[in-house]
């Protein structure tokens, strides 16, 4: 089976996602926009149905989950947030002051998640989602989210660079004519 489509939401704004901090592991609270953000992606969600709703493990996006009006997400390990290692907390900004070109999408992350194990945990995850009847819905994080998204379109990991995705937003996967295309996004 094929799902229908898939939204995708990005957890609501913490303090460190504010300020451009990587996040993995560490449980960041909402900030009061956050709260409000996640309660507003529950007013645009409202009178939908799906068919498999799934969340990160991380406390931001469960907690969206619950005020988006889904506290009965399933949490699903694969939807975690790309594990940043040595550079969880660290802006890019500040990790270019030793490595002047890197980026997360080709360079290493000492003591984290190669791109290609992140790869292969969205893909376990879209396999999920196809195999159910109906559209799903997806509590995550910004970099996971992106990678699955380049996953969903059959691209490499690293496209997922191309999809530029806003805490609080909601993203739509879908087909169009047999083919894996983006609906909606940053919405």
């Amino acid at each position: 089976m094929t799902a229908s489509s898939v939204w995708l939401v990005r957890h609501g704004e913490t303090e460190w996602s504010r300020d451009g901090r990587h996040t993995s592991l560490t449980d960041v609270p909402l900030t009061e926009a956050g709260v409000a953000a996640a309660r507003e992606v529950g007013r645009r969600l409202a009178g939908r149905t799906f068919a498999l709703v799934l969340t990160s493990p991380r406390l931001r996006a469960r907690r969206t989950a619950e005020l988006a009006g889904f506290p009965g997400a399933v949490v699903d390990d694969d939807l975690a947030e790309w594990f940043y290692g040595t550079f969880e907390g660290i802006t890019t900004a500040e990790i270019r002051k030793s490595k002047p070109r890197w980026t997360l999408w080709d360079g290493p992350v000492p003591g984290g998640e190669r791109a290609s194990d992140v790869g292969r945990r969205v893909d376990r995850v879209i396999g999920r989602v196809r195999a159910v009847d109906g559209d799903s819905l997806l509590f995550g994080h910004g970099h996971s989210l992106r990678v699955l998204t380049a996953r969903w379109l059959g691209q490499p990991v690293a496209d997922g660079r191309l999809y530029r995705l806003d805490t609080g937003t909601i993203s739509v996967l879908g087909y169009e004519n047999g083919s894996a295309v983006v609906d909606r996004w940053n919405a």
